[in-house]
């Protein structure tokens, strides 16, 4: 019994140990030593910088609506219709429910549910205050993001009091920081009342919050460590972590979807892989363990806007990868992804 266990346990270090030197090749060829500061470069461009500084939630929920946006399409579509229709703004919501729609789902957040708008039909569950309803005004993609929108401003406007950034802070300071799990803990303290907003994937809130907590800078430092904690998946990420055979490996083959999120999926073992990888041999600025600077490495090394090296684009999905040219090549098990899902780059 003693010698089979030992095996097991052999055979489990033998493979956690192939796929953090693979991740952490992968780390050394894609990821970037200035990952924090372009961030912080970028949004401060946008103006969410300042709008942290100044608790500007109007300005923060610009932003979110556009990167939020970014979901089941592809970039270049998104980007490409608000640059011809635009968005929506804080004020332009605040300007519609000052008039007070006769519409009893907008009379607040815990209200704002069951709308069903659709626009390629113009129909929603109130048939009659869809006439006067300032929801569907709004020219944006589909009506889910109209939703959205209205969402986002209810949760913004009654549950963090017109506040985000305090909200934030509180929601952070409530956790027990002696607590079992806490890092899980902080995150789901923000994540998890997000995810109650409409028509938003945790990918892309991930994917958002951890730009936003990043970007914060060493005054906040607890924005930081949830930040840099929170994973997207999208199938990039995924279908490497097939192909390279660590799913199989650590015993966690899935499909993509909501599993990837779920307690040994992608994002828990991008999560076990980081806690191996000292992120500061990266830049010494970054936290010690930085799972959000090791799933963006393995995007890099993916995504054709990236190396793209490892991508449907390159690689037969019926077959095994013969890219020898792939410095990872040697070394990895190569395993063909045959029915997985096709590839969808989403904004990083």
């Amino acid at each position: 019994m003693g010698n089979r266990m030992e095996t097991k346990d052999t055979h489990t270090n033998v493979n956690l140990a192939y796929a953090v030197q693979l991740v952490h090749t992968t780390c050394c060829l894609a990821g970037s030593a200035s990952y924090l500061e372009d961030i912080r470069a970028d949004l401060r461009r946008h103006g969410v910088v300042r709008a942290i500084r100044d608790h500007d939630t109007p300005a923060l929920f610009g932003w979110l609506i556009e990167v939020l946006s970014f979901q089941g399409i592809s970039d270049a579509v998104a980007s490409g219709y608000i640059d011809q229709h635009g968005t929506v703004r804080w004020s332009d919501i605040a300007d519609a429910l000052s008039q007070r729609p006769s519409c009893p789902k907008l009379g607040g957040y815990w209200r704002f549910y069951g709308c069903h708008y659709h626009k390629g039909s113009a129909t929603c569950s109130e048939a009659g205050h869809i006439d006067a309803c300032p929801l569907p005004r709004h020219p944006l993609r589909n009506g889910r993001l109209n939703q959205m929108a209205y969402s986002l401003f209810l949760f913004m406007r009654d549950v963090a009091d017109d506040d985000f950034v305090g909200w934030i802070d509180r929601q952070l300071a409530a956790v027990d920081s002696q607590g079992p799990d806490r890092l899980s803990a902080l995150r789901e303290a923000i994540i998890g009342p997000l995810r109650n907003v409409y028509g938003v994937a945790d990918k892309v809130l991930a994917m958002a919050m951890s730009y936003l907590l990043l970007s914060a800078g060493k005054r906040r430092p607890l924005w930081l460590e949830v930040g840099a904690d929170l994973i997207a998946v999208d199938t990039l990420v995924h279908n490497f972590l097939h192909r390279t055979g660590i799913l199989q490996r650590l015993s966690a083959d899935h499909p993509y979807g909501a599993r990837c999120y779920q307690p040994g999926g992608c994002a828990s073992i991008i999560g076990i892989l980081a806690a191996h990888i000292d992120a500061r041999q990266f830049n010494p600025a970054f936290p010690a363990t930085f799972p959000r600077f090791v799933q963006s490495a393995i995007w890099q090394y993916c995504a054709e806007n990236g190396l793209e090296v490892c991508n449907g684009n390159r690689i037969d999905d019926d077959a095994r990868c013969d890219n020898v040219h792939c410095q990872l090549f040697r070394r990895c098990d190569r395993i063909a992804l045959r029915a997985e899902s096709r590839e969808v780059t989403v904004f990083q």
